[in-house]
């Protein structure tokens, strides 16, 4: 039997990783993102694309329908799509509200519940990608650890509601993992890397990662498939640090 994944998001970046990472374990990808960038580089023939918006509903029941087209069931479903951006309070009005909480959490919630129903009756892995943001506040960040709390709070009052059903609920928070979206987040007015990203990360690495490193994508993404496995059955509802130690717990 086939194996299927949904991964929103899955043509850039960390969802990039993952759908490699899906694709190397055997699984056929279904990914969903707005557009085509950066698909040429994964195996012919080993994913499927459809254009979606992760804010409406209709898009993630449609990657769920392909994915059962693909396989006999939804075996995991990654909520990767996200948005990260620093703004302080003061100038955060309804349209920098609304993006951040539709992408980010509006999205996730979307996915969760097209996935809910498509694995409820062979039982499946859900697994929301969170962040350090959604552990611990940070200057001008009000707005996306908002968005990530939320996320994690979904997390786990899904893995209560869902666990009858044999669907494991994860979230995985990683902290600053070097994509070309976080780096231009962090370039931005009122990021802590507006005066030279590579910077920043040099520095918060020195000062904060136990192994003297940060997370990459690749790291990200070899624990969602392990979520995904029947190695991880006996986890759910858990917000697992990617983070090279820089916040223990």
């Amino acid at each position: 039997m086939q194996r299927t994944v949904v991964i929103t998001g899955g043509n850039k970046g960390i969802g990039f990783a993952i759908s490699e990472a899906f694709i190397a374990s055997g699984y056929h990808v279904v990914i969903g993102s707005r557009s085509t960038d950066g698909l040429s580089r994964l195996k012919p023939g080993s994913f499927s694309h459809i254009e979606m918006d992760v804010r409406d509903e209709r898009g993630h029941v449609a990657l769920c329908e392909e994915a059962l087209k693909k396989g006999d069931e939804v075996s995991a479903y990654v909520n990767n799509a996200g948005l990260s951006a620093w703004r302080p309070i003061g100038e955060i009005d309804d349209a920098f509200f609304d993006r951040l909480m539709n992408i980010n959490l509006k999205g996730a919630f979307w996915g969760c519940k097209a996935a809910a129903a498509a694995m409820a009756n062979a039982g499946g892995s859900i697994i929301n990608i969170s962040s350090m943001a959604a552990k611990r506040g940070s200057a001008n960040n009000a707005m996306y650890c908002a968005t990530k709390f939320g996320m994690n709070g979904l997390t786990q009052s899904l893995c209560k509601e869902l666990g009858p059903q044999k669907i494991r609920v994860n979230a995985l928070c990683p902290v600053l993992v070097e994509t070309d979206g976080l780096i231009e987040a962090l370039e931005q007015e009122h990021a802590p890397g507006a005066n030279g990203a590579q910077e920043f990360l040099s520095n918060f690495k020195k000062a904060n990662a136990a192994l003297g490193r940060l997370p990459n994508a690749n790291d990200v993404a070899n624990m969602a498939v392990f979520l995904a496995s029947d190695a991880a059955n006996g986890f759910t509802g858990q917000c697992i640090n990617i983070d090279c130690g820089v916040f223990p717990q």
